[in-house]
């Protein structure tokens, strides 16, 4: 019996090691595997990642600069870690036309972002929403029904009627100073928000309305001012998911309440529209952008998905935001420019008056056949030097793929560093410098078919909007140039002008700039 017993235990034994030798053979196998298969992937150089936050540590307040300088030591494409997620950064024309041409289809899609679903309506707008049928139907709207060239041709009486407005606002103020942020921020939302709503009457220029659900002006321009830093933030809870519930930025709570405010007034608008729509029965115009979209969602015939009143909110502020802090952002970045360079405000002006004279202002027909080219100029330079995202909206690999011999796998975020593009030695003399005068006599595109200027982007995630962007900035700083001497404050000269940056989805200077306007044209040319 005592035999038998040691008898079964050197047999519980042997099988025991038995387990563990084939454990161990199966794990090694599988280890040399992975090994294996990471020495046979080649994947792009980057820094060392820190457990748990991975390369987080590496940006600081101005994230383009951050990383621009880290892909001055690994390379134009370089691989970080953001938590436990890979980013892939693209610092070179090359690397972009990689990722937004070669490749597009692979990389359209857009990472599941805190901003997309809380300030976004859940993914619902051309910005957030990932690749697939519901984005692909929503940039059919705003390509086919939007921003063809018939209704911006429709629109121009109201982007005259603002812009005569505004250039009056800075004549009254004549010799007075002048914030021109401000202005220009007024310009571009009121002539968005009359061709997105018909009026302005949601708004008011007063703290107080008996209507609570009317919005200050200064409100909205907050709101839109808020959507963008939020929208370009990096929110630690995206990149390490079991931190964001404690919400360490304080992001999530102002998405939320952002989001709150952005539906007490989409609400209003849309339902004023369609009491308004109801009311005229058959006789209803498709008279504003926010009409074409309920249109659209009440006929509903061509529609490949369902468009929700929600999905109408997206959509509606897309409108609101895209032309608004981007175009207003732009002209002020050159104004800084200009300001700093007396010798571009002089060739700038001299143009302007032989081609226009002294007997109207500049209006957009006088774009159209490139009758002032150093303008066009000053804005493409201002592109470069000034891009309108610094990092354009982050791509997303729907699987895995091969870039200029690197391996990406699914899931990895792309973001394209158009900051650090504009200032490529290999793309461009003097890269550090303004200077308008590269673009002349060439022929370069803004539109995306040229990657080392990208201010619109490129590929299917290409901004929809960029025709009408064009024709605000064109005209608005061609008419300061031409109807205004524009001189800096008394005791600052042109080398004390602040050119910090302020990040997010559009950065915009630190210190806005004040301003001596002194009108030498009567608006009543207009």
């Amino acid at each position: 019996m005592l035999s038998y017993h040691f008898s079964l235990l050197s047999i519980m034994e042997n099988i025991s090691w038995l387990i563990l030798a084939v454990v161990s053979v199966g794990s090694l196998t599988i280890l040399s595997k992975i090994i294996n298969n990471n020495q046979r992937r080649k994947l792009p150089p980057g820094p060392k990642p820190w457990p748990i936050i991975g390369n987080l540590n590496l940006l600081g307040s101005i994230p383009h600069q951050s990383l621009h300088h880290l892909a001055q030591k690994y390379g134009e494409i370089m691989l970080l870690k953001f938590g436990k997620f890979p980013v892939v950064i693209a610092s070179s024309p090359e690397m972009a036309r990689q990722f937004l041409k070669v490749h597009d289809a692979v990389f359209a899609s857009r990472p599941a972002l805190a901003a997309g679903k809380y300030i976004s309506y859940n993914y619902s707008d051309v910005s957030f929403a990932p690749y697939g049928t519901y984005w692909r139907e929503a940039r059919k709207i705003f390509k086919s029904e939007i921003f063809n060239n018939k209704k911006l041709e429709y629109f121009e009486q109201i982007r005259i009627e603002e812009r005569r407005r505004f250039l009056s606002r800075l004549q009254s103020l004549s010799g007075k100073p002048v914030v021109l942020r401000d202005h220009l921020s007024r310009l571009t939302l009121s002539t968005i928000c009359r061709m997105v709503l018909s009026t302005n009457k949601y708004f008011t220029e007063s703290e107080e309305d008996e209507n609570s659900n009317i919005v200050n002006m200064d409100e909205l321009r907050e709101m839109m001012k808020e959507w963008f830093l939020l929208a370009g933030a990096f929110n630690i809870g995206d990149w390490i998911p079991w931190l964001s519930s404690l919400d360490l930025q304080g992001y999530v709570k102002k998405m939320k309440t952002l989001r709150q405010k952005m539906d007490r007034f989409s609400d209003y608008v849309i339902d004023d529209h369609i009491a308004r729509r109801a009311a005229a029965g058959n006789d209803c115009e498709n008279k504003d952008f926010v009409d074409i979209l309920l249109h659209i969602v009440e006929d509903g015939t061509n529609l490949d998905v369902e468009i929700t009143r929600d999905c109408v909110k997206a959509l509606m502020m897309n409108l609101l935001l895209g032309g608004t802090d981007t175009s207003a952002t732009t002209v002020e970045w050159a104004i800084h420019e200009i300001l700093k360079q007396p010798r571009i405000m002089k060739k700038a002006k001299e143009e302007v008056e032989r081609v226009i004279g002294r007997k109207r202002w500049v209006e957009e027909k006088d774009f159209t056949n490139h009758e002032l080219p150093y303008i066009d100029a000053i804005i493409m330079e201002t592109f470069r030097l000034h891009p309108l995202a610094t990092l354009l909206s982050p791509h997303y690999a729907i699987e895995n793929c091969n870039v200029s011999g690197y391996d990406i796998s699914k899931g990895t975020t792309i973001i394209i560093n158009t900051w650090s593009i504009g200032r490529d030695p290999n793309s461009w003399d003097e890269a550090e410098e303004f200077l308008p005068e590269r673009f002349i006599g060439k022929e370069i595109d803004m539109l995306g078919s040229n990657f080392a200027l990208l201010p619109f982007g490129s590929g299917r995630r290409r901004c929809s909007g960029y025709n009408l962007g064009l024709k605000i900035v064109r005209t608005t700083l061609a008419n300061l140039l031409h109807g205004f001497e524009m001189k800096l404050v008394e005791g600052m000269r042109p080398q004390d002008i602040c050119m910090d940056e302020v990040y997010g989805l559009a950065t915009s200077p630190k210190h806005p700039l004040s301003i001596i306007m002194e009108p030498t044209l009567s608006t009543h040319l207009y």
